[in-house]
């Protein structure tokens, strides 16, 4: 245990970002710094606040299965190169996860029963960032080559970690994404002002040194097919994500203005990293309505207002979340609660318990304005997640640019999915087996493609996983860690 009595005489603490002012000049990250460096005079503290359970929840609330307790009590007690040991020994990118990840951990940490949680995600954030200034963060090439091939299709977290897994094992393995440069959504998804490219660049190299081959630029599925992908290679992990956008069929859909989240923030975070696109869609001088309250409305939130939005307001179908945990969601289930991401400190209003009726148009057949009404759920028995209108709420907003941020419902089928031949299941996901292996022999899938939209340490779990499970196809055994089933899901009430 760190220190004994740590919880009893330090509160929760985070570390200070940047002024709103300041930070929305610019799209760097905003903690000053980095987010680990900004932690670190108030670290040890926080983290010697972990009680060391004798039954650890923080374990359960997270599916990497991060060793938490072990890694707070090395920071108390100043041993970051045992540190970062102990969270590496669990997850590929905590440099990722440190700064992405919403920390269900933190909402299972026994200490939140009745106190404020501990500050894992800081912790692990700040580990992270001292062992790369610290020079703690190193390849780690195989020892020898199984003479075995592997293709993993996505370059997202899924994918990534099931490469560099599958590498260290000794295979040979080669990387495809169709984007010019891998990443995935980490790369044009999200927002430079919540992780700085740099973070995935330095893991990238890390990968290449230990022998990971990038193939980015290739549309697999396109020019080259399903079937020349299996001639070439002894085993397939599609990684493909979670990639067709949910879309809102109202009145006025078709007109000019309203697009998807991701047709919007790739094309910002190219020129943020100083990259030129034609014709790209800005909130410059614009009313925004962003409709979806999660993390990528947030993300387009912060997007929009450095562009310098007129005016920002984002929409949610649900009713506006309490502030503490309600009764029926209970520790230590990931609650839904009224949170306040950066992005919601710079700028804009949040709209609860209201659906779009209808998009109106301009005389040049733009929108202009978007007619909502505000929703009750409903109380009549077998319609639970229907809502009803109600009455004399209808009203108008200026609408200029609309950004659908409303999640995602599957990877794409045409193409590869088609070309291989894989079964899906019923929510149209690609269908694995207990070893993550698809319908087809050899092709096994990871992440959001098989599991449906999810968080990112859900994703490198099933990276880490699906990892194991190929080396076993491959050589009859394994000592790859497979940290869940593909069945495996958030604890639920």
């Amino acid at each position: 245990m760190a220190d004994p009595r740590g919880f009893l005489k330090n509160g929760r603490e985070v570390a200070q970002r940047r002024p709103v002012e300041e930070r929305v000049q610019d799209w760097n990250e905003v903690y000053p710094g980095s987010a680990g460096r900004a932690l670190l005079p108030i670290i040890t503290e926080q983290a010697g606040r972990c009680m060391d359970c004798g039954i650890p929840f923080c374990h359960q609330g997270c599916p990497l299965g991060n060793i938490i307790p072990e890694w707070n009590d090395l920071v108390w007690r100043d041993d970051w190169e045992g540190a970062i040991e102990r969270l590496h020994a669990t997850n590929n990118f905590p440099d990722f996860t440190g700064r992405l990840c919403p920390a269900p951990c933190e909402t299972a940490c026994v200490l939140g029963i009745n106190q404020d949680p501990v500050t894992i995600k800081n912790v692990e954030v700040a580990i992270i960032d001292k062992a790369w200034d610290s020079g703690f963060v190193r390849p780690q090439p195989p020892e020898w080559l199984s003479g075995r091939t592997v293709a993993v299709v996505g370059s997202g977290p899924a994918g990534l970690a099931a490469a560099q897994q599958l590498t260290r094992a000794g295979h040979t393995v080669a990387v495809y994404e169709r984007a010019d440069k891998i990443g995935g959504l980490l790369r044009y998804g999200i927002p430079e002002f919540k992780m700085e490219k740099q973070h995935l660049d330095k893991r990238l190299e890390q990968m290449r040194r230990e022998g990971t081959v990038f193939r980015p630029g290739v549309d697999v599925g396109g020019k080259l097919t399903g079937a020349e992908l299996r001639e070439r290679y002894d085993a397939v992990v599609l990684a493909v994500g979670s990639t067709i956008a949910r879309d809102l069929e109202v009145p006025g859909r078709a007109l000019g203005g309203i697009h998807q989240a991701m047709e919007f923030l790739p094309q910002a975070n190219r020129v943020a990293l100083g990259e030129t696109v034609e014709d790209q869609i800005t909130a410059t001088g614009k009313h925004v309505v962003i409709i979806g309250g999660g993390d990528t409305g947030a993300d387009c939130l912060g997007t929009s207002t450095r562009q310098g939005a007129a005016s920002i307001t984002q929409l949610e179908i649900m009713p506006e979340p309490p502030q503490e945990r309600p009764a029926g969601q209970p520790w230590p289930t990931y609650p839904m609660v009224f949170r306040v991401s950066s992005a919601h400190e710079e700028a804009g209003e949040r709209v609860y318990a209201v659906s779009t009726q209808e998009f109106l148009a301009d005389d040049d057949g733009n929108v202009r304005a978007l007619r909502l009404v505000d929703v009750t759920p409903s109380n009549v028995p077998g319609e639970d997640g229907r809502f009803v209108e109600v009455e004399g709420s209808v009203r108008e907003i200026p609408a200029e640019l609309v950004l659908l941020a409303m999640g995602f419902t599957g990877p794409e089928k045409a193409g590869l999915l088609e070309q291989l031949g894989v079964d899906l299941d019923e929510r149209g996901n690609v269908a694995r087996d207990a070893a993550y292996m698809s319908s087809v022999d050899g092709v096994f899938v990871a992440g959001d493609a098989g599991r449906g939209q999810s968080l990112i340490v859900w994703a490198i779990a099933e990276g880490r996983a699906a990892a194991a499970a190929v080396d076993t196809y491959l050589t009859g055994s394994t000592t790859l860690p497979a940290p869940i089933p593909p069945t495996e899901r958030p604890l639920v009430v």
